[in-house]
């Protein structure tokens, strides 16, 4: 109950930044709780604590949402006030994922080895996937279908468990924040290699080269997967409340499509940076 009554939409709208600490609060309380208890399976175990806090909070704005698409007609109203709720979860989203990047670089390597086991897997199987594609439109073909099947995931979830999305979401924060502790330890690794030591300085021009490594497609492609989850949330809501046969659910069903249309705008967007764009600035 302590965590979870932190925050709540009508706030989150008003405050979006505030997303932010919720997200650090929340997931360093995860691995916290998951080095204290668990033995095994840790990297599943503070995903699930972080999601079990954020979970309330999902809800609520999902049923927030939904009711906005009974007070507005107009597509274009509808879509600017559903900004609003994607805003303040990409604040979250992105304490979540600076939390879980700052407690991967400076816990001891065999601590993280197990707290992050699994999305460290993850990783491999991806880069597997994308080795064994060998033009440049193979690889966009094969990142964008794999974001897709992120997407689907992230509607399903939502639709059959309400607040769903917020497990693949945390689950991806994690992932990330694997990806860009790598990329940290090993570059910190090559410094001190060829220096012989590491400043203040050499720490923040690593953590700014890992940031910008994974951030820019990172953003468009969390954008639409919390797009994927709020339409998703929103139609589960309204499958609920209301006829099928309704105009107001055949609206609310339009509006969510636009939401889904929207979403694998920002999957192309993101794959194609992720393809073309990273790799000639890093």
């Amino acid at each position: 109950m302590t965590l979870e009554s932190l925050i709540n939409p009508l706030k989150a709208e008003k405050n979006p930044q505030n997303l932010f600490l919720v997200g650090l609060i929340y997931s360093s309380f995860a691995i916290l709780f998951t080095l204290l208890i668990f033995e095994h399976e840790k990297s599943i175990a503070l995903v699930f604590f972080t999601v079990l806090a954020a979970t309330p909070l999902m809800y609520n704005s999902l049923k927030v949402e939904e009711r906005k698409d009974i007070k507005f007609d107009e597509e274009y109203k509808l879509l600017k006030e559903h900004g609003k709720a994607i805003s303040f979860f990409i604040f979250l989203f992105l304490g979540i994922l600076f939390s879980f990047t700052l407690w991967y670089v400076f816990l001891p390597p065999a601590i993280t080895q197990e707290l992050f086991f699994s999305q460290q897997q993850a990783i491999n199987n991806i880069n597997k996937l994308v080795t064994s594609s060998f033009a440049s439109t193979d690889v966009f073909f094969v990142v964008f279908l794999n974001n897709l099947r992120v997407l689907f995931f992230c509607l399903l979830f939502s639709f059959f468990y309400g607040a769903g999305a917020i497990f693949i979401l945390t689950w991806n924060a994690s992932v990330i924040a694997t990806a860009m502790g790598n990329f940290f330890r090993n570059n910190l690794a090559k410094l001190v290699e060829v220096s012989g030591s590491a400043t203040i300085g050499s720490y923040f021009h690593i953590g700014a080269l890992s940031l910008s490594r994974y951030i820019f497609h990172a953003i468009p492609e969390i954008l639409a997967y919390f797009m994927g989850g709020l339409a998703g949330g929103i139609i589960s809501v309204a499958v609920i409340r209301y006829d099928f046969r309704t105009k107001k659910f055949q609206d609310i069903v339009f509006d969510s499509s636009s939401l889904i249309i929207l979403a694998i705008g920002f999957l192309l967007i993101a794959a194609f940076i992720e393809v073309y764009i990273t790799p000639l600035l890093f």
